[in-house]
């Protein structure tokens, strides 16, 4: 395993620290805003979550991180961070490829990735048959145009938690 392998322990880590983040967010943000807080949670897996994963792994839809990933957390709904952050469930990721298919990240046969979830403002997030995370620059998915976001699913987290940023000084950063 490469030290930007994803692992329990690391993803543990990563959703107390962002738990925090959000958890103060909430907090305030009715106060701050005037209205009340969306969802905002980083929510552990399930079993049903896990079952959706090995799936997604035995049918090698996905790259290993993201099974690792859905093996620990089961969805990630940042409802007031930016327009919103939304890392679906297994399930739904298995259900959209079940009804929509493959989404084209490149120029060859194999280039082919999955919808893992959305900005909250229209745009998809794709990962890609070798880890690469890419967004839609538009909310078609028929022939999307796509940018590379994160080289690796490790990486889009830590893109993710630095978008936090956004309870402090307002900017959700690049995502």
């Amino acid at each position: 395993m490469s030290d930007r392998s994803l692992s329990s322990a690391w993803l543990a880590s990563w959703t107390s620290r962002v738990a925090e983040t959000l958890e103060a967010m909430t907090d305030e943000f009715e106060r701050r805003h005037g209205f009340p807080p969306g969802v905002n949670e980083v929510r552990r897996a399930d079993s049903a979550d896990q079952a959706a994963a090995r799936t997604l792994a035995r049918d090698s839809l996905v790259p290993a991180d993201m099974v690792t990933f859905y093996d620990s957390i089961g969805e990630v709904a940042w409802a007031d961070v930016g327009n919103g952050c939304f890392l679906d469930p297994a399930a739904d990721v298995l259900l959209r490829f079940k009804h929509y298919g493959t989404v084209d990240v490149g120029a060859g046969q194999r280039d082919r990735g999955l919808v893992i979830g959305s900005n909250g403002g229209g745009l998809s997030y794709v990962a890609g048959p070798g880890g690469m995370i890419h967004r839609t620059r538009t909310a078609s998915l028929d022939e999307p145009e796509l940018d590379r976001v994160a080289d690796d699913l490790r990486q889009f987290l830590e893109l993710l938690e630095g978008s936090t940023r956004f309870v402090t000084n307002g900017d959700p950063g690049c995502l």
